[in-house]
């Protein structure tokens, strides 16, 4: 019985260390520093982009960088009192700057997709955006299914490194892929006749039928696969994911968000 008592004793005991240590723990999680403030001490948020999707990130021969997320980085930066910095990066190697710390927060029409998510975190959606073909319009109707475009016939282009080649070669593995290094000049090859089709996201269709007339988007409010677009952040932050949230939830309900995005899709 002695023994008894000892052991539910000890037991008591180490439940109780047990809680102390993670009520411990968990006000030393609640006291982590977090990027939040190292933003705040530096002055400046580091945002990478790869500067060549329009309407959300573009590198002009300048060299100065205009989009979508180029003024909505500078809105955040704007209300955490600091400087907004662009960040040169690629598609291919998006998540490796990331996460070497070359930038605080990843924007430019980023897809939300699993494998981003297993090494970072994504905010609040910024755009609900799915994947439709463009083509040259006079080839609109000769487009109209995936079973259309996953034929050997199809001369299929993409950009590297993003969601764009990973929905070619999933869903269109029968048709003719070029892999295009230049996304800024990949329409061009459309309209020039030296590919027939690209699948990329239905926002972007639309802004470069407005840069290109001579090519249409192909049934942009029917997505052939649904997407969203968010920003990248530093896993595991949750008190700086929380402040650009709730600082995104305010852009869009206030209508700063919309009035950005109508400036460079309208």
């Amino acid at each position: 019985m002695k023994g008894m008592i000892a052991a539910a004793s000890m037991a008591v005991v180490a439940l109780t260390a047990l809680a102390a240590n993670t009520v411990q723990a968990q006000s030393a999680g609640a006291a982590a520093p977090s990027r939040l403030d190292d933003i705040v001490k530096s002055g400046t948020l580091r945002a990478c982009a790869t500067g060549d999707y329009k309407p959300y990130s573009y590198k002009r021969p300048d060299g100065q960088f205009e989009g979508i997320d180029v003024d909505l980085v500078a809105s955040l930066a704007k209300s955490l009192g600091v400087k907004p910095e662009i960040v040169p990066t690629s598609w291919p190697k998006l998540m490796d700057d990331f996460t070497a710390n070359k930038c605080d927060i990843v924007v430019g029409g980023v897809s939300v997709t699993l494998d981003r998510a297993r090494r970072a975190y994504y905010s609040r959606v910024v755009m609900v955006d799915g994947k439709s073909p463009i083509v040259r319009c006079a080839d609109v109707a000769k487009y109209q299914t995936l079973a259309d475009l996953n034929k050997p016939s199809t001369r299929a282009i993409a950009n590297p490194g993003g969601t764009n080649e990973r929905f070619a070669r999933q869903y269109m593995p029968n048709a003719t892929l070029t892999i295009y290094p230049d996304n800024v000049t990949i329409f061009q090859q459309i309209a020039d006749g030296k590919a027939d089709v690209m699948v990329t996201d239905s926002s972007e269709t639309l802004l470069q039928h407005k840069l290109h007339p001579t090519l249409c988007p192909v049934n942009p409010d029917k997505p052939l696969q649904f997407g969203e677009k968010a920003y990248l952040l530093p896993r595991g932050d949750d008190v700086f994911k929380n402040y650009v949230d709730q600082w995104l939830n305010l852009a869009q309900k206030t209508g700063e968000y919309q009035a950005v995005v109508d400036k460079w899709l309208k």
